[in-house]
């Protein structure tokens, strides 16, 4: 699976605006800080496919990039507690972020990253949550891995695991780093793997049904 052809497809604001063609997606997911357009960046090798910036929260569309010409495609989902945004404005985000994550049926697998510095704070939980009662796969990044010596940093991947032993096989984790690419090719096979895995019928339907909402 290459990932250096990926292209920015389109931004949606709601489920009715994805993309109608792509048949399998993996959204990446995690706060604001955790470096989530950095990874995207990092994985396909361009500075700019997705945008960083110094102000956390700048992602607040659902923003989509096929794999070359293929129906696949990375998502680059809103941030959780986006900076400087008005409650209503968030609250209206969280029911859109809910509605791609309930009813997207390209949706094959999640990438969720947190700070290797502060993991499993509130809204990660949720989303672990979320995995296991969708009994989707979910595959955590923890990102800024650089930050800490190795120690430290197998000690708080290791935490991470035990707090992941009821959702069983569903989740995995790994240390990340977009500076160094740390973790880069651990990445790179499970996403893979999600996109490989034999489709299952239901899967395979036409998805334009979600344009109605």
């Amino acid at each position: 699976m290459i990932y250096t052809n990926a292209m920015f497809e389109k931004s949606a604001a709601k489920l009715s605006q994805c993309p109608t063609d792509i048949i399998r997606e993996v959204a990446f997911a995690g706060r604001s800080n955790a470096g989530k357009s950095s990874a995207l960046n990092r994985l396909t090798g361009q500075k700019k496919l997705a945008r960083t910036s110094k102000t956390p929260g700048r992602t607040q569309l659902i923003n989509f990039f096929r794999l070359g010409e293929s129906k696949l495609a990375l998502v680059d989902l809103p941030g959780y507690g986006f900076a400087k945004v008005p409650l209503a404005t968030k609250n209206d985000w969280q029911r859109e972020l809910e509605t791609y994550l309930n009813r997207r049926q390209a949706l094959c697998g999640l990438v969720l990253l947190m700070d290797i510095r502060h993991p499993l704070k509130e809204f990660d939980n949720a989303m672990l949550d979320w995995a296991r009662d969708a009994k989707m796969p979910i595959h955590i990044l923890l990102t800024k891995s650089d930050k800490l010596k190795r120690g430290p940093a197998q000690s708080t991947l290791l935490k991470v695991k035990n707090a992941l032993k009821d959702l069983g096989g569903l989740a995995t984790v790994q240390t990340f780093s977009s500076l160094n690419s740390d973790g880069q090719k651990i990445l790179e096979q499970t996403l893979t793997r999600w996109f490989e895995a034999p489709f299952i019928a239901e899967n395979e339907q036409d998805l334009g049904s979600e344009a109605e909402d």
